[in-house]
């Protein structure tokens, strides 16, 4: 019975192995995507019956190094991650005040290991 035990956790090892190459992690650009949802869902402000306004500029504030990489694609990742505000917005029936923008800023004090997202409402 050990050996049947050994062989399926060797088995599973082997296959999660062959996933994690066949398949890319995308938890950090999921993991992104629903922040700013969240910021969406939590800074709503109800106006009336038909009409709940949302931020619509986001700020991801980044470490020097991670900014600098993201430099050559920045306007494909912000363009992406607007879309998917859109998305999700349309999907909650939100309103926004003006066109949505996400910037990527670089920070470079040590209190930020990964990113900082914040958000405001500004009007057109």
């Amino acid at each position: 019975m050990r050996y049947l035990t050994a062989l399926e956790c060797a088995m599973e090892r082997y296959s999660d192995a062959l996933w994690a190459l066949l398949v890319p992690p995308t938890r950090n650009r999921a993991e992104v995507v629903g922040i700013l949802r969240r910021e969406c869902d939590n800074r709503a402000l109800i106006l009336d019956r038909q009409r709940t306004l949302v931020p619509n500029t986001f700020v991801i504030e980044l470490p020097a190094d991670a900014h600098r990489q993201l430099a050559a694609s920045s306007a494909q990742v912000t363009q992406h991650l607007a879309a998917q505000v859109r998305r999700h917005a349309a999907e909650q029936g939100y309103t926004f005040a003006g066109p949505i923008a996400v910037h990527l800023a670089p920070v470079h004090s040590a209190d930020i290991d990964r990113f900082r997202i914040g958000s405001r409402i500004t009007p057109a």
